[in-house]
Order: structure tokens, then sequence, then C-alpha cells
């Protein structure tokens, strides 16, 4: 089924209801927001736009995401959602690998872009003096697409530094938002949504049993995080809930402390995407209230492999507290939750190994990428790269990473992405890129290089700025070690784990 469906029949049921606001202006009522779909399916077809082909999103959280968003499932086209801090260079090759016909982008993403885009590739601004969405004839009902068909195509990292694009289909976007309302919490119309995080990852995944059920999505007139404004846009419309990585739920939370804010019209705040360390949920439990809950789950299974709900959380009597707030939670009722070793064997609770999941949640396959398709989805089973280990219970908890992945402030970052890009720098012989423990963070980025030659003056703040060139902000390394060498083994292999130990060893 086209997703487009549930904005139509919540239009028919809720035709006047606040459906998209903008701080706390309500921008579109749901008879609105169908009405700039249809419209804007309408301008895609007639941009000889087929059923099946990409439309990339390149702009920040506001509303036009949104009519942009439905507008392209409405003309049964398949979306791109790319992360708004990505370099132009980096948007431009996802645009290249996606095969985009179109992407629509904002003033300071079209500058980002500019040289970057791919040929066969048209651009739409939303400050066109009159935007899809407010032109043109409807596409009266949404083109009729499959379960299995594409739906959105979700670009994250991969070991070999390039994006992988994770294909979502109608199935797996229905299994998601299913999945909220049964575990995280049910939702009423008119209950809100608030976007500070962006809408290109979790928070735009969850967005969408909003639209189902009839809630206002909320984007702050800021376009992200600023912790005044998003308490009183909570007070403001009332039964307010949102994803937030763990850095977001700490800055709300300091926020609370230090102004003396009682939170009002709070729902749930609800944590994913990186490591909550267990003082810290404490902590923001005290500040914010019984409005945490967390969920375990991945790109390639959006959103969906474990929930840990606010009754268990708020259960401080129970004799296992501690561990199952430290924990991930049980697998959502959706999917099957195994722990296996390298062969592909079940192991037993409490014997720590790779996580794996399948239900009709997991994605269908890495967009033209078969071979990282058959290496992570084997005999039907999604094997996510983390390690973990499951009570007697049911319970995960999250041991490790089996990939050398970094999440800085909820977002994934590959260090070998980052060494290659370093390695572009003619100051650069070697270079190894390791995470490190933050406190507000969650994890930064430090570069131990290897300089050819003597090592220029300013050398950290001549790799920044070359950084800069070639890859998003947020991947930067924080601090950069200059070295005689790197420690390797006896084939060569750089050992991350010694350098994680140096880094280890500074803070103690």
């Amino acid at each position: 089924m086209n997703p487009a469906l549930w904005l139509q029949r919540s239009a028919r049921l809720h035709p006047a209801r606040p459906a998209v606001a903008h701080g706390t202006t309500c921008v579109a009522t749901y008879r609105d927001f169908a009405d700039a779909a249809a419209r804007t399916a309408g301008w895609l077809r007639g941009r000889e736009l087929a059923p099946g082909d990409r439309v990339a999103l390149y702009l920040r959280n506001a509303p036009p995401y949104l009519f942009a968003l439905w507008g392209a499932w409405w003309a049964g086209l398949v979306v791109v959602p790319m992360n708004e801090r990505l370099h132009g260079r980096e948007a431009g090759w996802i645009l290249g690998h996606s095969g985009a016909k179109l992407v629509v982008v904002d003033a300071a993403h079209a500058q980002a872009l500019d040289g970057h885009v791919p040929q066969g590739c048209a651009v739409l601004d939303v400050a066109a003096a009159l935007a899809p969405w407010q032109a043109g004839g409807p596409l009266a009902e949404p083109v009729e697409r499959a379960d299995g068909d594409a739906a959105w195509l979700f670009y994250t990292s991969g070991t070999t530094g390039r994006p992988k694009g994770v294909t979502l289909t109608p199935r797996n976007l229905r299994e998601c938002a299913l999945a909220y309302l049964a575990t995280v919490q049910p939702l009423q119309p008119g209950d809100a949504c608030l976007h500070p995080a962006p809408l290109s990852h979790g928070s735009g995944m969850y967005h969408l049993p909003y639209v189902m059920t009839g809630g206002v999505n909320v984007v702050p007139d800021s376009g992200g995080l600023d912790a005044a404004e998003f308490f009183a846009l909570a007070a403001h419309w009332r039964h307010a809930s949102c994803f937030a990585a763990p850095t977001i739920v700490n800055r709300l939370a300091a926020h609370a402390r230090e102004h003396g804010v009682a939170p009002s019209g709070l729902a749930t705040i609800v944590y994913g995407g990186a490591p909550m360390y267990l003082a810290d949920l404490v902590a923001a439990r005290a500040a914010l209230g019984p409005h945490l809950a967390q969920i375990y789950g991945q790109g390639e299974s959006p959103m969906t492999i474990t929930v840990l709900p606010k009754h268990v959380l708020e259960d401080r009597a129970h004799q296992r507290w501690a561990e199952r707030a430290a924990s991930v939670g049980v697998a959502q009722p959706n999917v099957e939750l195994s722990i296996r070793d390298a062969d592909g064997r079940a192991l037993p609770p409490g014997a720590p190994g790779e996580v794996c999941v399948r239900g009709d949640v997991v994605m269908a396959g890495y967009w033209a990428n078969a071979e990282a398709t058959a290496a992570t989805i084997r005999d039907g089973w999604l094997y996510t790269g983390d390690v973990g280990r499951l009570d007697d219970e049911g319970f995960l908890t999250l041991l490790d990473r089996s990939k050398d992945l970094v999440i800085s402030g909820g977002n994934n970052v590959y260090p070998r992405e980052v060494e290659e890009a370093l390695l572009l720098h003619p100051a650069v012989a070697e270079v190894a890129v390791v995470g490190r423990p933050d406190p507000e963070w969650g994890e930064t980025l430090v570069a131990y290089v290897v300089p050819r030659g003597a090592p220029p003056d300013a050398l950290a703040a001549l790799l920044d700025a070359h950084c800069l060139e070639h890859i998003a902000r947020y991947k930067r390394p924080k601090v950069y070690r200059v070295v005689d060498a790197l420690p390797k083994n006896n084939y060569g292999k750089v050992l991350k784990t010694e350098l994680r130990e140096r880094e280890a060893a500074r803070d103690a």
C-alpha cells in the first residue's frame, strides 16, 4: 500500500485538525496537508517523474520538508531524505548513487550542492515564488504501490566509508509505525510530535504514526534544538513527544535543572541512536519526570528491534531495575531477536554474540548493492554488527560494536571515511581514527596522525580546515595526536584497540 493513504484517511476523518505546525503556528490542517501533497504529486507527475523514481530531500527541518515528502509518496515516488549536515560532495554522491531525478533544497543547501549535482537530477528550491504545493492541479488519488516496493532510501555509512542505501518498503514503514503505537505509546488525534531532531532520520520515522492517527507534527522555529523553545512548545501543544539522541536528552535535562523548569505538556521522550549511560538516565529522569522510553534499532530495521518502555523504567522497586535500565529493553512484538555466534548458531541467555533480528520491519536490502545485502541478511536474519547478550527475561544489553562505528551526538561516523579524507592531505602519511567517550556528545573522534616529514605549524588547524572541504562538519576529529608510528600487528593491521586503551589511560 502507498503510505500516502494514511494522510488521505486522516484528512477525511480530521479535516480541520492541525497537521503541520511551525513553532506555535499551525501552517496546515489535515485538509490542507492532503491538498498540498496532492498538488505536489500532480506537479511531479507533470515533470515526467514515474512511480519508483527517486526524489531526494536536502534541507533543514521545515514544513516544506513534509509537503515534499508526502507529495512524493502521493505520486508513487521513492523519497531519499539526506542528512542536512552532509557536505555537498557527500550529498552529490548519494544523488548519483540513488539515481535521484529531483532534489528538494533550501537556499543554504542549494549553495552547498553547487557543482555537485549529477547530470539528470533537477533542483527544486523551496524558496521558489510558487512552490509545487501551492500550484498546479492535484493528483486525485495516491498512486497504487505494492508492499514490497521501495518507499524510502535511508543512506547510512558503511565500513568502507561509502554510504549504503537502505531500501525501506511500505511494509517496513507500516511495521515501524505500528510498533510505536503498540509498545512506545498509543496516540489520540491532536497529540503532538516535536521535531528538534532531523526528519531525515529517527524523527522522520516517528512522525508516521502521528499522520496515521491525526496528530500534529511540530517543527520548531529554530529548526533544531533550543531547550527553552522545546519546553514552551510542549506546554503549548500538550501531550507532546519527540525522538531524541541521548545528547539532546542530556541538554534538555541540564536546562530543566539550571532554570528550574517543571516540564508541562510532555508525554514521552523516546531516546535512542547512541548509548545512554545509567547515571545520565537517572539524572534525566530526576529533571524531566516520568517521560522517558528507549528504543534500539538501526536503519536496516528502522527504530524497531527492542523497546524499554516507560513503565519498566519507572519500576524502581524491581530488584533488577538497574540492570534493566542499563539494557535496551526487550524485543518488539513484530520481530524475532537472536544472539548468534560467528557460525550463525543461536546462543543461550547470558552468552555474548552478534545481535540478529528478523521480521517484516527488516529492510528489503541495500540499494544497488547485492553483495552487501547478502553479507548482512543471511537465512532471513539481519546481522546488525552489534554485540550483545540476552538475559533470562529477554532484556538485551549491548556490549560493543563489531564495526568501528563511532556515534557522536546521535550521528553515525565511521573512522574509515574520516581516515580516507585525512589521507588526501599531503602532510599526512598515516592516520587512524578512534572514538573516545565524551560526557556531552556520547563519543568524539581522535585522529592519530603520522606526519609526512616534519609536522607543519598548526597541523590540527590545517587538517580541520581540510576536513571541512571533504566531509560533514560533525565527522571531524576533535583531537589530533601526532605520533611517530601507529601500533600494528604482524600483518600490518593497525591495532585500534591499543589506541583506545591509550585514550582510556589519558582519561584515567
